[in-house]
């Protein structure tokens, strides 16, 4: 077990951070993980190491495929890492960005991974199939950003720092909206996202109400420890049937992603595990960075004593995190 004075946080990234080859090194290291996705490929009907390592069809970033992938891959660093680490690293608090926070719901034994994969699955085919618009990222507060995209018939879909806004809209919303900053803030560029709609918008209100019956029916725990709700920014009631309701209302509201961090800090974390995806421009899984480690530097700078930051993506930040960790 960890020791007394050890409080850990483990966090789970979203969409955004899948890649073809993603798991692709721990599946061939560690028979825990093969059965992980043996699992997932039973349940959702299709080869999930073959999408995940191939991606034959260009289908890794399709929305349907894209959420069971993701938190596949972060169930498998998760296990991978408490194999390693002879389950002596107990977390506190997990939280999630987005699709993420299903992952930590499993982290804390609350879902199990089989009813958590099938839930994501439907999530994403349905956010896929009846969401609409697109999505783009502004390194501008809220407070600057809000009044624009609203006068533009665009919505805040997230909240990742205080200067790193995230608006949902149609293209041609976007579009002016984006137009509109830049004459104000010329140094201040936005990035358009990669997503198959405006998530955690208006746009996702037919999604989600097709969904409340996939998560009206999901067997749902208290969590054994405490999860993070994007909807709230706070920490989840325990009530299996409170947290489903935030699950629902968290697919066309903002994600609160900097309250989510706050709010852990305020627990005074001593180190802080991130649990799969990756990003960056490399093709293996070696060469990909942690999706979230960004944010969390950046919300954790300005205290006394910050928390360790580690992340298990793959197999060498597995044996880099497992390491650092046990010494």
């Amino acid at each position: 077990m960890s020791t007394p004075n050890s409080r850990y946080l483990f966090i789970f990234p979203g969409q955004g951070s899948q890649y073809p080859g993603i798991g692709r090194d721990l599946y061939e290291r560690f028979s825990l993980v093969q059965k992980i996705y043996d699992e997932a490929s039973r349940v959702l009907g299709f080869d999930v190491a073959e999408l995940s390592f191939h991606d034959p069809r260009a289908e890794i970033n399709l929305t349907r495929f894209t959420q069971p992938i993701l938190l596949t891959h972060s169930i498998a660093c998760l296990e991978a890492f408490r194999e390693v680490t002879g389950r002596r690293i107990v977390a506190s608090c997990a939280a999630g960005h987005s699709l993420g926070e299903y992952t930590a719901l499993v982290a804390a034994g609350a879902l199990s991974f089989e009813a958590a994969v099938k839930l994501v699955g439907k999530r994403g085919e349905l956010m896929g199939t009846y969401g609409d618009g697109e999505m783009a990222a502004f390194p501008l507060d809220i407070d600057t950003v809000r009044p624009v995209a609203e006068a533009n018939y665009c919505a805040v879909a997230a909240c990742n720092l205080p200067e790193q806004t995230v608006l949902g809209g149609r293209s041609d919303d976007l579009d002016r909206v984006t137009e509109e900053l830049a004459a104000d803030h010329p140094r201040r560029r936005a990035t358009r996202l990669k997503t198959e709609g405006a998530f955690h918008t208006y746009y996702m209100v037919e999604a989600a109400s097709r969904f409340r019956e996939s998560l009206r029916s999901v067997a749902l725990a208290s969590p054994q420890i405490d999860v993070l709700s994007n909807f709230s920014g706070g920490i989840h009631d325990p009530d299996p049937e409170r947290i489903k309701s935030k699950l629902f209302l968290q697919l066309f509201h903002p994600v609160l992603w900097h309250a989510n961090l706050l709010t852990a800090g305020d627990r005074n974390p001593t180190a802080i595990i991130e649990f799969g995806g990756g990003i960056g421009r490399g093709d293996t899984p070696d060469a990909k960075r942690p999706n979230l480690e960004g944010i969390v530097k950046k919300t954790f700078r300005g205290k006394d004593t910050p928390p360790a930051y580690h992340a298990v993506i793959n197999e060498r930040s597995l044996e880099k995190t497992a390491q650092a960790i046990l010494e």
